[in-house]
């Protein structure tokens, strides 16, 4: 089933989700990066004009590592725009659906619910928590879906990574510390047409079952090794435990069935 029946605007729309949600809403003005969601003269302009019933903003800036080197560009992004569009939104009576991320959790607790209390430990969940803030300050009919461990066909993602350090190296060295739930862009892509159809708040949408970095991804590739957080020095401190727990709508299929999915499609399955 697509949705046809609203008049849809998809932000973002040249990114990883943005693809798929095209085929979702095959009808939806798509644009990518114009307008420049950071303006916000434009942005209200722009959605002013067009009127939409639905803005989807899967527009982001998703370098965890690059949003510790540019705080500013993951503010702007991440932090300020969707609080223009949710006021622009609002002025138009558009329903808006906007993606947030795990990261927003400090990685303290074994599981998060909806309800949960943000903590970020780097910039990009800094940014994104931002980003929430406006939209509930801004906008009245909204629906925020946080989301995690993002994979999909249409851009770079930790299965492509891992795939392309198999053919280069004898072992790949994956954190085993780090827990999360993997999600597959296209069934996000089908359940947030679902999620517009509910209440507005605030959503944890994932494939289901929880795994490790290093057992995700041993399900991609033969060759992988587990290893500890401490082995590696990354830019942006990540959560050790970033679990989102859905308690508002059905489950998604298991990440394995989803991944399997995937390879299929890319031509690479195991």
């Amino acid at each position: 089933m697509v949705v046809e029946e609203i008049k849809t605007l998809i932000l973002g729309a040249d990114g990883m989700l943005g693809h798929d949600l095209q085929k979702v809403f095959p009808d939806a003005v798509a644009r990518g990066r114009d307008p420049n969601i950071t303006d916000e003269a434009l942005v209200s302009t722009f959605i002013q004009e067009l009127s939409p019933d639905l803005v989807i903003n899967a527009a982001a800036y998703t370098d965890v590592g690059g949003c510790e080197d540019d705080r500013e560009t993951a503010f702007e992004v991440n932090g300020e725009a969707p609080g223009y569009i949710a006021r622009a939104c609002n002025k138009a009576g558009a329903v808006l659906v906007h993606y947030s991320t795990d990261y927003i959790f400090d990685g303290s607790k074994e599981v998060y619910v909806e309800s949960d209390a943000p903590d970020p430990i780097n910039v990009y969940g800094e940014s994104k928590l931002l980003g929430e803030m406006n939209i509930m300050e801004h906008a009245d009919d909204y629906r925020i879906i946080r989301t995690s461990w993002l994979f999909g066909v249409h851009g770079k993602n930790f299965v492509e990574t891992m795939l392309g350090l198999s053919k280069e190296m004898d072992t790949v060295r994956v954190v085993n510390d780090q827990f999360g739930r993997p999600t597959y862009a296209a069934d996000l892509a089908w359940k947030t047409a679902e999620i517009v159809g509910l209440a507005p708040g605030i959503y944890h949408i994932t494939n289901d079952g929880v795994c490790s970095w290093y057992e995700f991804a041993s399900a991609i590739i033969d060759n992988a090794e587990p290893c500890l957080s401490e082995e590696f020095v990354m830019r942006a401190k990540r959560p050790r435990y970033s679990v989102l727990v859905n308690t508002k709508t059905s489950p998604m299929r298991h990440w394995r069935d989803a991944l399997g999915a995937y390879l299929k499609i890319k031509g690479t399955g195991r």
